[in-house]
This record gives C-alpha cells, sequence and structure tokens, in this order.
C-alpha cells in the first residue's frame, strides 16, 4: 500500500510539471533554447547557435539537436516534453538502482519512486522542463556508468560523450585514471576529442565562437556576475573582485576543490559508493565551471545517498539540506536578512562545495554505516481511553534533536504558514461582512468592548507607547525564547510542546482560509490603529503592513494563541510560583494588547485559545501524550559511576565497624536501634570523613 502511495505521488508530481510547461502559450516554452524559436512561435534551426547569446550548450549538443528541433517544430514541444519527462523517470531508475550495497529489496523499490520524486520537485528539473533545456542527458549518461553491469569501455564512451554536452564533465575521465581504469579513461577523452572534432568540421563558425571567442561558453547566456550562475567565477564577481585578481584567486580555489574533491571521488568510488563518486565529481565540475546555470545543478542532490551523522537522529540533516537548497528559492530556505543574504543568494554552490570538500561522509566499512547511535524512545503514554493513542506505532524520541534540521524546518514551515497566510482569500467585501458578524454576535453577548478600550488606549499615551511596543515585539520573542529554552535545558520536554503549537498553528490557517474578517481597525467605525497608524480604505493595500502578511487574517488570534501555548508551557515546567503567575497571565495581557490596539476582536482571542486547547488535545489523543514527560537525568560517565559505587560500599562498612559488627554480621534489627541513633552515628562519621 505504501509504495503504491509513493509511485501514485511520483506519477502526479511529474504529469502535473509537464502539464504546467504544455499549459504556456507556444511562444513561451522552451525559451532558453532561443535558435528554436521562431516569430510565431515556432521552433527554427536555421543560422547560428550562439547570434544571441542565449543558447549556452557546445557546438556537439546544438548538433545533435539540430535533427530534434525539426520533430519538435510540429509537435510546439510536446514531444521535447515528454521525452525530457521519460529521461527523469529513467535516471530516478537509474539512481535507486545504483544506490551503495547491501540495499534490502523494499529499499530498492522505495527508492525509484521517492528518486523520482524528489527530481521533478528540484528545481534543475524543473528549469530544464521550461526552458527546454538538455542537461538531464549529460547526467544520465554518467550515471549510467555506476550501474555494475556496464563494462570500462561502455563507460569511456558515455563520459567521453557527456563531456561533449558538458566539457566539466571531463573530471569523470580523471577519476576514472586515478582508480586504476585508464584504459576507460583514454577512451573518454578520445571520445570528447571525437565527438568536438565532428562538431568542428560541421558548424566551424560556432565551433570557433564557443571554443575560441567565449573560451568554453563563457560569456554565453546571462552576465558571469548573476545569481543564475552558482559558480566559483560568479561567487567571485558577485563579491566585487574582478580582473587579473579574480582570475588567479580563481586559478587557486579551482585547484584547491578539484584536488580535494577528485580525492574524496575517489576515495568513495574505490569504498563502493561509485553513485556518491560520480556527485561529488559532478559537484566538483560545477563549482569550478565559467558558468553553471540551475538547469546544470542536479549533480548536487544526487549527493542525497551519503550517510553523515554519528546518531541515527542525525541522519536525516544533509538530505533535508541538499533537497531544501535544490528545491526551494532563497526567500524560503532563509528570512530576508541581510547577513543572510549570501548564503540564500548562493546556496547551491555552498552545497556543492559542501559535498565536494567538507562534509564527512560515512565509509562502507565505518561501524557507523549500518549501526547509528539510536535514540532514545519512550512508548506513549497510558491513557483512560483504550482508543488511545491513534497512532500507537510512533514512539516519542527523548534525545535532543538535532540544532541544525530543527532550524531549517521551522523557517520552511515559518515560511510555508506565511505563504498560505498571505494567498488566504481576502475580498473586502466579505472580509468586512465577517468583522459585522462578530461585532452582532459579540453584542449578543455583551462582550463588545472593542470601541470603548480602544479608545482608552488611544487616549493614554504611556498605554499606547507600551501595548504598541509589546504588539510589535513579544509576539515572536517569547515563543522562541521559550523553545530555545527548552531544546538546551529540557529536550523532551521541547518535543512534547512543539507538538501542540505546530497543530495550532495548522488550525489557524484554516481559519484564514475559511474565515476572512477584517480586525476592527478596518472596519472604518472610528477604531484607531495606533500600532500601525492610519489606513486609507480606499487604497487596496491598506498601508505598508500588506506587503508582510494578510490583513484579514485575523480569526483565530495567533497573538493570543502562541502566548496562550507559552502560559500553559511555562507554568507547567517553571519552577517558582512566581514564574508559573507570570506564564498564566502573559495570554491576558496579550488578549489586552490586541484589543487595545484595535488588531482583533474579543472573539478572535477566544478562537486563538480553542485552536490552542484542540493542538494539545490533538496531540494526546494522536500520540497519547496527555501529561508533560519526565526528563531523564543525564547518564554518569564510567569513572563517576565506579566512584559512587565504591562510596556506596565503603560508608555502610565504616558504620557497622563503629557499631562493633564485622562485615560477616547479621545487621542489627532496624526496630532495636534507637530512634536517631544509626542516623546520629553515620553524620558524625560523615563529619570526620
Amino acid at each position: 500500500m505504501g509504495l503504491a502511495a509513493l509511485w501514485l505521488l511520483a506519477g502526479v508530481l511529474a504529469v502535473r510539471q509537464a502539464a504546467a510547461v504544455l499549459r504556456l502559450p507556444p511562444n513561451e516554452r522552451l525559451t532558453d533554447l532561443e535558435t528554436w524559436i521562431g516569430d510565431e512561435g515556432v521552433l527554427h534551426v536555421r543560422g547560428s547557435l550562439y547570434d544571441g547569446d542565449s543558447f549556452t550548450g557546445t557546438p556537439f549538443s546544438g548538433l545533435v539537436l539540430k535533427p530534434l528541433t525539426r520533430a519538435a517544430e510540429q509537435s510546439l514541444g510536446v514531444a521535447w516534453t515528454f521525452g525530457t519527462l521519460l529521461l527523469v523517470v529513467v535516471l530516478g531508475l537509474v539512481v535507486a538502482r545504483s544506490l551503495p550495497g547491501p540495499v534490502s529489496r523494499r529499499t530498492s523499490l522505495i527508492a525509484a519512486p521517492l528518486a523520482i520524486s524528489l527530481l521533478v520537485l528540484s528545481l534543475p528539473v524543473r528549469n530544464t522542463f521550461t526552458l527546454g533545456q538538455t542537461s538531464i542527458i549529460p547526467v544520465l549518461l554518467v550515471v549510467l556508468t555506476v550501474l555494475p553491469r556496464t563494462s570500462g569501455r561502455q563507460a569511456g564512451v558515455l563520459i567521453g560523450v557527456a563531456a561533449a554536452l558538458q566539457p566539466a564533465l571531463l573530471l569523470f575521465g580523471v577519476v576514472l585514471w586515478l582508480i586504476g581504469r585508464r584504459r576507460a579513461a583514454a577512451l573518454a577523452g578520445a571520445t570528447f576529442a571525437a565527438c568536438t572534432a565532428l562538431a568542428w568540421a560541421a558548424m566551424p563558425h560556432d565551433s570557433w565562437t564557443y571554443w575560441g571567442h567565449h573560451i568554453g561558453g563563457a560569456g554565453l547566456g546571462a552576465p558571469a556576475d548573476s545569481l543564475a550562475n552558482q559558480s566559483l567565477h560568479g561567487l567571485l564577481l558577485r563579491i566585487g573582485i574582478e580582473g587579473p585578481v579574480e582570475l588567479a584567486l580563481l586559478a587557486v580555489l579551482a585547484v584547491a576543490v578539484v584536488v580535494i574533491g577528485l580525492r574524496r571521488a575517489v576515495h568513495y568510488a574505490k569504498d563502493g559508493q561509485l553513485l556518491l563518486a560520480a556527485a561529488i565529481t559532478g559537484s566538483v565540475a560545477l563549482a569550478v565551471s565559467p558558468t553553471s546555470w540551475q538547469h546544470q545543478q542536479l549533480w548536487i542532490l544526487l549527493a542525497v545517498v551519503g550517510r553523515v551523522g554519528r546518531r541515527g537522529s542525525d541522519r536525516l540533516v544533509w538530505p533535508v539540506l541538499v533537497v531544501l537548497a535544490m528545491s526551494l528559492s532563497r526567500t524560503a530556505l532563509l528570512p530576508d536578512i541581510e547577513v543572510l543574504g549570501h548564503i540564500g543568494y548562493n546556496a547551491p554552490l555552498l552545497a556543492a562545495l559542501a559535498a565536494a570538500c567538507v562534509v564527512p561522509f560515512h565509509s562502507r566499512t565505518s561501524p557507523r554505516w549500518d549501526d547509528p547511535e539510536p535514540t532514545p524512545l519512550a512508548e506513549p503514554a497510558k491513557s483512560r481511553f483504550a482508543w488511545v493513542p491513534l497512532l500507537r506505532f510512533l514512539k516519542r524520541p527523548l534525545s535532543r534533536p538535532n540544532l541544525m534540521l530543527e532550524l531549517m524546518l521551522i523557517r520552511v514551515g515559518y515560511f510555508a504558514y506565511s505563504w498560505i497566510r498571505g494567498h488566504a482569500p481576502d475580498e473586502r467585501s466579505v472580509a468586512e461582512g465577517h468583522g459585522d458578524q462578530v461585532l452582532t454576535l459579540e453584542g449578543w453577548l455583551h462582550i463588545d468592548i472593542e470601541h470603548w478600550f480602544n479608545g482608552i488606549v488611544a487616549d493614554t499615551s504611556w498605554l499606547k507607547d507600551f501595548m504598541n511596543w509589546y504588539y510589535s515585539t513579544f509576539h515572536f520573542l517569547i515563543p522562541l525564547s521559550l523553545l530555545a529554552w527548552l531544546y538546551l535545558r529540557r529536550p523532551a520536554t521541547y518535543r512534547w510542546a512543539r507538538t501542540p503549537l505546530t497543530f495550532a498553528t495548522m488550525l489557524a490557517l484554516v481559519g484564514f482560509w475559511l474565515y476572512p474578517l477584517a480586525p476592527p481597525r478596518l472596519m472604518g467605525l472610528g477604531y484607531v490603529d495606533t500600532a500601525h497608524g492610519p489606513q486609507d480604505l480606499n487604497n487596496p493595500d491598506f498601508g505598508a503592513l500588506t506587503k508582510l502578511s494578510n490583513q484579514y487574517a485575523a480569526m483565530p488570534s495567533l497573538h493570543v494563541g502562541w502566548s496562550l501555548w507559552c502560559g500553559v508551557v511555562i507554568a507547567i515546567v517553571a519552577p517558582y510560583v512566581w514564574a508559573k503567575v507570570l506564564g498564566i497571565l502573559y495570554p491576558l495581557l496579550t488578549t489586552a494588547v490586541i484589543v487595545g490596539t484595535a488588531n482583533h476582536y474579543v472573539l478572535d482571542a477566544i478562537g486563538g485559545a480553542a485552536i490552542v486547547s484542540a493542538g494539545f488535545g490533538l496531540q494526546y489523543v494522536l500520540l497519547g501524550v496527555g501529561k508533560r514527560p519526565r526528563e531523564e537525568a543525564p547518564p554518569l560517565s564510567a569513572s563517576m559511576g565506579a566512584a559512587l559505587e565504591r562510596a556506596r560500599g565503603l560508608v555502610p562498612g565504616l558504620v557497622r565497624q563503629r557499631s562493633g559488627q564485622h562485615d560477616d554480621a547479621e545487621p542489627a534489627d532496624a526496630a532495636d536501634e534507637p530512634p536517631n541513633g544509626g542516623r546520629a552515628r553515620v553524620e558524625r562519621h560523615d563529619q570526620r570523613v
């Protein structure tokens, strides 16, 4: 059942990607191959490949592709799109077949649809589909060489043809030479030379343009310093290093990356991890090429096959980081902060350099290859209901989760939350109609205090300033600080506490989507927006704040929801009564602030409390965790444990000697001792010691 679901997912993703391309108008398909696009959107084959500088392939790739354009001309890219889709499927199957052994049959069956899904979701493949590029072909040719039945002669020819399509892939020939397959390496070089000579004979002008004027393709396509060029050359240009200094520094860095990366590739190839060796070599090629466009970065994704980490919980860190870097945009990976901007903009290059030179992948001979340190698990807490928990197969981890993985998942989760909230329905008339409904219901319940309380806050300067500062600061500061403290001091409680917070946030998104609600400040009823200033109701954006979030996502209030979650957790884990009281007061104060600043209704606060309660309830029903897990004491070191055992054996022996007993004497009955006599002797002995 699970395997069928994975194949269904892979099929849906593949069909969706093909449909996304075919829905485009004919003149918007395959836009990167400029020489194929005619005035009427029909592909053509005449003229130089490099007339418009948009074709970035080698003359040999143009020579091979030109016959295919005649078929594509009749189908307006349909055949090309489905051909690309077929190549992706074949590549996924080959990757699954090339995993380093020993691999169980079940793992190999699961790996194929999973590999196809990851390929289809990756930015290089999506870019290839949309632009009509051919970068999947050289990757597939090289990956075919790692199959067990591929001979040395076949490997040499395949790598030579791949290098004729992307010259930097000649580095695979160097790896063949270094691992002792020198005939295959020589054949790869000869095949590359023959293909290049054939293209030179058939297309001398284009060959001179590519190899002479552009020096191996440099300068074709977008400017070399654009963010699309994820190579060392592009990085140096982006940070302002140009001219001879840049070329000299590039040469030094390129040599270092090639030496370190190829040595690692040779090591893992000899270790039997041929697919990982191919991924490392491809990452080296990307880094040292003059230009490495997005459609050429598929090698980085293949590096997920490497195993990293001492603990079982660490094994997911590297694959998740690679998949996120190759599937999401910069804004999804990192917050829009200038300090982090260079990391986000250069995430593919940094991932390639990490795979090539830094990440300590396990060897197959390592004891941690198949036996990582297990994560301590606890059975779900018993419940009074026989049907709880529903997910009985899930056990609660007790160890501290990996920090890097946790931060990335939190960031991506918040980006998804922001995106869904920002795209929720925001029609003004509907949101204001729901606002009228809320005010009517509150009037019937006699809790419509928003206008009265907002007037008091607006007329009291110190109260207004305090609430404005509180509203803009505490919403993120307190929950993040509490999560950080739990992670450092109470790891098991951290895992227990974050689950209902996640559930509550997901439920809030459902509320934003199903019930868009205009807050009091946007109802035009005389409320004063103390936090954001006057709002222009004739402007559909309602001010600068709408650039950050959907202004009609008011029900439920996550300000109250997150603060109530903080209050519950603080009240449970805080060791002092005053801290517990502050935890209970925090959501009450937050409710006063959101109402006083005209950002929410009282019913919004009730809705926020409801989703947090539902979050804790869902956790209980699904996972059976009805109370905070007890924190286990950290294990003692071996020396400390031995010293403690010796001390435990020493003190009773000395006590018996002071009382006239020998080691072999029977202990006196506790009832025969004076009420505190034994305790007094132990205390006197402790004083002497």
